[in-house]
């Protein structure tokens, strides 16, 4: 059984642009559409006054007088994304316009056909996803300094600041996308010295993702976040506000459950653990494994593809080699430390603005979300799952001595 496995593993040299990852921007869309066709202008009028719609309980009313658009002049790769990303905002706003109390049961065929058609051409589900608020809803004004979102919803500038600083963490990985890469094809090629790089590299990469990550601080208000953002990031599966799903009209008869948008459907955790050889508690694991079908099939094919790479743990423990096996554990810990770290970020931004606001009403906020109060957007209990997580890096940590 051993020989048959060894015989699945890969021996050609892996690279990002086989999966549509950029040696730039790694798993960020480069440089996003901010046009569709003339033809889409009702899509993009609704998208681009999407907050105040919301604010105003006008969304349902314009989108009823929207007409139904077909997906066949859309041009390429980078439209297609482009129309995912509007129309995801659009069913999102659409859904949760009244709130948790009254989200609406069913999608009109007028969103729900060319949502369902264009995410079927693209390999994704017709929810919003990591993919769409962050990956491709990203945009440089005058510099490259200077971000700035492409789609909004309520929450102002904390709205804002949630979706870019989650773009500096993907830019913060790409260092580490490519230093995998470079690992696995140093295996191939029994190159201790390039694996070693490699692995240093890595290491340091978790770690300004860790110090990126820490930037939701000065840029996200916990409040707000917890209140009005999250809502809008919630879907439509193993959620108590909407626990029969959701129907798209003309789609299907029977309601459709989907995961709503987590930091889990963002690949760069998942090739790191495939990599680093960490194995998950059956719970948590399957959850991680149902968010590959979030993702775009290039980066869950990306993902595999590191699967079925040699296995560097054994490599590291067949070697011999101190300097390695350091540095194994040296990304290891700093996985768990960036694991770590997102646990306090969820505990003040989720469990204490929680706490918070059943303590007092926010009289410029709406009432807060009951429904999914310790659980993550994604519908796991967040911390349990967060902790899981975090304690199963650990444990892959190698014993310095034999």
């Amino acid at each position: 059984m051993e020989l048959q496995r060894q015989n699945l593993k890969t021996t050609s040299p892996l690279s990002l642009g086989r999966f549509h990852i950029s040696e730039d921007y790694g798993f960020l869309l480069p440089n996003p559409l901010k046009e569709l066709p003339d033809h889409y202008r009702p899509w993009m009028e609704i998208a681009d006054k999407l907050p105040e719609l919301i604010e105003n309980h006008q969304l349902r009313v314009q989108v009823s007088e929207m007409p139904l658009l077909n997906c066949q002049f859309l041009k390429g790769y980078r439209e297609r994304r482009l129309a995912h990303l509007v129309l995801s905002f659009i069913t999102m706003g659409y859904v949760w316009q009244e709130g948790e109390a009254q989200p609406a049961e069913v999608l009109p065929r007028n969103l729900a056909l060319p949502f369902v058609e264009v995410s079927r051409d693209l390999g994704l589900p017709p929810i919003l996803v990591h993919a769409d608020l962050v990956l491709t809803n990203w945009t440089t004004r005058n510099s490259e300094r200077n971000l700035d979102t492409i789609f909004s919803f309520p929450g102002g500038e904390s709205l804002r600041g949630f979706v870019l600083v989650t773009v500096l963490v993907e830019k913060a990985a790409v260092p580490g996308i490519k230093a995998l890469v470079q690992a696995v094809n140093a295996m191939l090629q029994l190159s201790q010295d390039s694996l070693l790089q490699a692995l240093q590299q890595l290491k340091l990469s978790i770690q300004d993702i860790t110090r990126t990550l820490g930037q939701m601080h000065d840029n996200v208000d916990p409040d707000i976040f917890y209140a009005v953002i999250r809502i809008f990031l919630s879907g439509w599966k193993d959620n108590p506000a909407m626990p029969v799903g959701l129907i798209y009209e003309g789609v299907s008869t029977e309601p459709l459950k989907y995961s709503g948008g987590s930091a889990a459907q963002s690949t760069v955790l998942h090739a790191f653990d495939e990599f680093l050889g960490i194995r998950h508690s059956k719970e948590s694991g399957d959850f991680l494994l149902n968010m590959r079908d979030y993702m775009p099939p290039s980066h869950k094919a990306f993902i595999e593809a590191i699967q079925s790479a040699p296995s560097l743990r054994d490599h590291v423990l067949s070697s011999g080699n101190g300097p390695l096996l350091t540095a194994y554990n040296q990304c290891v810990q700093a996985l768990a430390e960036l694991r770590s770290y997102h646990i306090t970020m969820v505990t003040k931004y989720l469990i204490t603005s929680a706490a918070k606001a059943k303590g007092r009403k926010l009289s410029h906020l709406p009432g807060p979300p009951q429904a999914l109060e310790d659980r993550g957007t994604g519908g796991t209990s967040v911390l349990i799952f967060l902790k899981s997580v975090r304690n199963k890096t650990l444990e892959a940590i190698l014993s310095q001595s034999g």
